[in-house]
């Protein structure tokens, strides 16, 4: 755990920045100020239980904190974690990203890079309460002559999973990250939606994880103070996304076949997760990886029965738009 002094100079780092300081630094500032922000919200939401802070440090470089709450009056399990982690990055990990940036040359060495993000999942009690994810993230890779990156890049999303489908939720929540897309470029909502539909497919399923939000990736085709400007819209638009729709739902009853379906569509997370993720494959192949900071996102409770069919008059519409995705508004 770092000492008070190492926190406090690492406070006065990412104090008075300007738009010119490093993108590193200024996004570093984002997600920890935003974990605060979604941190205190939820606990609000909850009324009852508080996160726990576990700060670490990294050997090969970096740091983060993990805030995660657990057994709550509403949240089952809720974790929000940043990170803030460079060093080498060994090469098949930098060859799984050559694909999307041709600018970094094939090799066998392993390259510096940095990244930093933040990530949240939470998970309620009451299944009439959907699951929710979000991720936003920075990365560099390489470095040239001048201490410049050979590659950045930004890359993100949110998305909510349901174990009961209420539309109205399904289109405040879509409507609410429209909007904040359609501040920068009239294209993001529409393509991120369908990137987030294909992205988050279970395969071996043939079903969605979720009911889907945005996703996206490797995103580097404009400045990069127009990419963060994105990103921070879209992760200021969090809670407005998601309480609203927690206050109607948290308290509502529910049957132990809700109860049951629940815990099998947590298996379905699950699955996704570890087959499917990029994020965890990144996580889990970078040297020095925390487990417990990847692992965060897995629910306390999930269920796995052999042979199993929804019941379709009680879930059956979930079924469909998890096998074909809806448009929930206009593009």
């Amino acid at each position: 755990m770092p000492s008070k002094t190492v926190e406090a100079d690492q406070q006065r780092k990412l104090e008075g920045l300007t738009k010119d300081s490093p993108m590193r630094l200024r996004m570093e500032s984002f997600v920890k100020q935003m974990q605060q922000e979604v941190t205190s919200a939820l606990e609000k939401v909850d009324g009852q239980a508080t996160f726990k802070t576990d700060r670490w440090t990294r050997a090969e470089g970096g740091d983060g904190i993990s805030m995660v709450l657990q057994d709550g009056a509403v949240f089952e399990k809720a974790g929000v974690a940043v990170s803030v982690v460079y060093g080498m990055l060994p090469p098949a990990a930098v060859a799984q990203m050559r694909a999307q940036h041709p600018n970094i040359g094939k090799t066998d060495e392993a390259l510096p890079f940095f990244a930093t993000g933040i990530s949240c999942v939470i998970h309620p009690h009451n299944p009439n309460a959907p699951t929710v994810h979000f991720n936003y993230r920075y990365f560099e890779l390489g470095s040239d002559e001048k201490g410049e990156p050979l590659s950045w890049w930004f890359g993100g999303g949110c998305d909510l999973t349901p174990t009961i489908l209420y539309e109205e939720d399904a289109v405040h929540f879509h409507e609410v990250i429209k909007r904040a897309c359609d501040e920068h470029d009239p294209r993001y909502y529409r393509d991120f939606k369908k990137w987030c539909d294909d992205y988050f497919y279970i395969k071996h399923r043939g079903e969605r994880r979720g009911i889907g939000g945005i996703f996206f990736d490797d995103l580097d085709d404009k400045s990069a103070d127009e990419l963060f400007t994105f990103v921070r819209t879209c992760g200021d638009a969090f809670v407005k996304q998601y309480v609203p729709i927690m206050e109607r739902r948290k308290n509502m009853p529910f049957t132990d076949e809700d109860k049951h379906f629940q815990q099998l569509r947590r298996g379905r997370y699950v699955e996704f997760n570890l087959v499917h993720d990029r994020g965890t494959k990144f996580g889990l192949l970078t040297p020095g990886a925390r487990v417990e900071s990847i692992m965060m996102s897995m629910p306390l409770t999930a269920r796995w029965e052999y042979m199993h069919e929804p019941d379709v008059k009680a879930h059956g519409r979930l079924m469909e738009v998890l096998r074909v995705p809806r448009e929930w508004i206009p593009a």
